[in-house]
Order: structure tokens, then sequence, then C-alpha cells
């Protein structure tokens, strides 16, 4: 080895971030290894090389003992202390044994070991560079497509953005540069694999907390995430400052915010509720933006009744059921959606909507059905006339006859009935006539003709 050799070692060092001493000792250990395969040698040795010069020697070592039984590894103590008095017992003595033509094999095996551990220590750099990155983002360029899967490429290596983790829908042109989720590195026989996302539900709450500074401050917490990649995702956002809106800061100025991200992942949308600690009102905001009327909890079983007015029934579901699945999944909770009129129906809440109601049943109509059952049990039979019966119960029966060809029948009471008739048609005359005096009616005016 010669000074341009240590040169480019320390070269390397530079450039790929190999530390030079790293190399030394591995070029060290494959010497030894060549040193015996090529001489066939037994003993135990030991290979230097001057970190300045880059001259190397191979020493032989051998342990000082009584009595010699092996003599390619052990020496007795005279002739150690020949060497150096010093010597006692079970110290290592080591003679130099560098072969005249070990200078082509060295380096032959110098060249194959540095290559070979560049390698590896890039490998390991890349792995513990990027294993770290887990649950983070990245930014790539789309490279080429291997069947459905889209190879990215990081840099310094080749990801992975399986079939499964795209989007459904979207497709990733030549050179084009996405953000993805990193969601697993292995490390192979080959080198780091990489595993991307575009679907995971860490991707919007990275995207979110590079966006939004006061999540990244820590003013503003992300509590929960729920996505259907490429349709909808839903965003449950807490502040512990009072003066800091969450849902406000996410959005931004005027949506600009949330209109960056809304981009990165092509359309698609994006609701960003109030998380609160109370099960009834996170229910209530994560079924945003469907008006809701009232929420009724099981909270042993984490099942919600929310009932929403009529005309926001359809709102509140969703397509296909989408916004109640991903409140479902946001808040952790059992969801049945209900209409007003519906639950009223089947008797699930109280008339008056008592929003203090913590539970629901959905039996309740049947809970005291075997008591109430007992108290009607003597209206056997139901009279349509019961009450109209009731309301002339005061009237006495020998006052007044039915009879059906002729009609009622006047009796004691009603003898002077005509008399009275008379008298009250005299009186509205009297009146008629002086109002029509003290009135009286206006001349028509008629043309007179001439004569």
């Amino acid at each position: 080895m010669n000074m341009e050799f240590i040169e480019a070692l320390h070269e390397l060092e530079k450039e790929r971030g190999i530390s030079a001493e790293i190399l030394f000792e591995t070029i060290e250990a494959a010497l030894i290894s060549a040193y015996k395969k090529n001489f066939a040698s037994l003993q135990n040795v030991r290979v230097s090389i001057d970190r300045t010069s880059g001259e190397f020697k191979v020493f032989s070592r051998k342990t000082v003992v009584e009595a010699v039984e092996d003599n390619r590894t052990q020496v007795t103590l005279e002739e150690a202390r020949k060497i150096d008095p010093n010597y006692n017992l079970e110290d290592i003595v080591e003679y130099e044994v560098t072969p005249r033509d070990f200078g082509r094999i060295a380096a032959q095996t110098a060249k194959q070991v540095v290559v070979q551990r560049i390698r590896e220590a890039e490998r390991g750099m890349i792995y513990d560079e990027y294993i770290n990155r887990e649950g983070d983002i990245v930014t790539g360029v789309v490279q080429r497509y291997d069947q459905k899967n889209v190879i990215v490429d990081l840099g310094k290596v080749e990801a992975i953005l399986t079939a499964q983790e795209q989007i459904p829908g979207e497709t990733y042109q030549p050179f084009e540069r996405i953000k993805t989720y990193v969601v697993e590195v292995k490390k192979t026989t080959k080198g780091p694999q990489i595993m991307l996302s575009r679907t995971h539900p860490g991707l919007i709450k990275r995207l979110f907390e590079l966006e939004v500074p006061e999540i990244h401050d820590g003013y503003v917490e992300i509590k929960g995430v729920s996505r259907e990649a490429g349709a909808r995702s839903k965003l449950a956002v807490y502040s512990r400052e009072p003066n800091v809106d969450p849902v406000g800061a996410c959005v931004g100025p005027k949506g600009s915010r949330v209109q960056t991200i809304v981009s990165e992942l092509k359309g698609e949308k994006i609701d960003i509720v109030n998380y609160s600690p109370d099960p009834q009102e996170f229910v209530a905001n994560a079924l945003s933006p469907a008006k809701v009327i009232g929420v009724y909890t099981k909270p042993n079983e984490k099942v919600a009744l929310v009932v929403v007015p009529d005309y926001q029934l359809s709102l509140a579901i969703g397509k296909e059921g989408q916004n109640a699945r991903l409140a479902a999944k946001l808040t952790n909770w059992k969801i049945d959606i209900k209409s007003e009129s519906q639950a009223l129906a089947q008797n699930l809440i109280p008339e008056d909507n008592d929003q203090d109601a913590t539970e629901y049943n959905e039996y309740s109509e049947y809970e005291n059905y075997d008591e109430n059952y007992d108290e009607y049990e003597e209206y056997d039979e139901y009279d349509e006339n019961a009450e109209i019966n009731e309301e002339f119960s005061d009237y006495d029966d020998e006052s007044v006859e039915y009879n059906e060809g002729v009609g009622y029948d006047t009796k004691d009471g009603y003898e002077g009935y005509e008399e009275t008739v008379s008298e009250c048609k005299t009186e509205v005359s009297g009146e008629l006539s002086e109002s029509d005096s003290a009135n009286p009616p206006k001349e028509s005016k008629k043309k007179k003709g001439k004569k």
C-alpha cells in the first residue's frame, strides 16, 4: 500500500461519511483471512497498517507457557525473555512474519474489502436514516411503474409505493414530485427496503403538522384522524389555549392552509371538527356539517343515538353512509342516526327533546307495559260517544224527549218559547225604525229633463 491508497480512504470518509478508521480495521481483518488462506497458516496472526505511511506488517502471536504443546501458538518463558526480559507467563509474544510477496495479495484483498465495506456502510447509513423516519413524510420523484407498484426515488434510495397504498383513481407521472408517508423500513440483503403510502391517516396528520404553525408549536393538538383515501377525511383538533381557535388555525386565512393540503391530496375533502372530552358534544361535532338536535348515549356500550332534523338525515348519514362511518371511526363510538320524527314515533327520546338526557333505550316504549296494562283492564270496550254523553249529563231527561219522527218536544221549562220569540221580533223592529228615522236615506240624484 502507498500514500495514494491512504488518501483515497480519507476521501471516502469525507464523501460517503464512512470513518477511515473503520475501513482500516476492516482491511486488517480481511488481510488476516487472506494470509491464512494463501499461506496455509494456522498461526494466530495480527495485521497492522500504519495510518500515515500505509505500510503493513504481519505478526504471529504466541502465548508464553512453561511447557510448549503447539509450536504455532505457544512459546516457552525462556525464549520469550530472550526477546524481552519483562515477559511473564500467559503474556502474548509477537513475531513479524510478513511474506515478501504479500503486497499484491494485500492490495487485491484491500480493494475488495473497501468496495464491500462501502456498500455495507451506505446501506447501514440509509437504514439508520430512514428507520428514524417511520411515521414521517418524505418527498420523492416518481421513477417508473413496476407492474402496479410505483418506484419513488428518495435521493439515496428507491422506495416502493404498492398498489394497495395508492389513492384510488390517482395517477402518477414520471418525474412528478409527490409526498408520501413512510410506513415501514426493512433491512434486507440487498439493502433497506422502504414501504410508502398515500392512503395512511398519518399522512393527513403530518401534512397538517407541517402546514399549521400552531400544531408545530404545541398550541393545537390533533386528537384523531379518520380517513377514506381519495374521498373524505375527518380531523379532530383541540386547543388548551382559550385564545386559540383550533379549527380556524387549521383552516387558515381564507382557507389557504387546508386548501394546500387538499391540493396535495388531489381534491380530497377534509372536515375539521372540535374535539371535546364530553362524548355527546364530540359525537355531535364529528357528524359535521349536519345539524344535531340531541345525542343520547349508553356509556357502558359506547353506543350513541343521534337525533337530527328530518331534512338533515341524509346529510348526517352521508353518501353510502360515509359521514356516519367516518364519525364512528373518529370517536370510537357506535353511532345510530335517527330523524326527529322517527325517534319520536319509536319513543326513543322524550317529546320535549330534553337535552339533559344522558341515556336512551331502544326498547323504552315497552319498559312500563306491564305496569300500565292493569290500569286499562276495566275499559274492555271503547265507547266513542262517551265524551258526548258526559257533556250532556247535566240535562234533565224529563225536560226533553226525543222523537225520531218529530224531533224535540218542549215541556215545562220551554212552554213560553213562542211568546218570547214574538217579543224579540217586536223589539228588533222598533230599533230598526228609530235608526231609519235618525238617518234618513239620501235621495238619489236624477237628471231632470226640460219640460
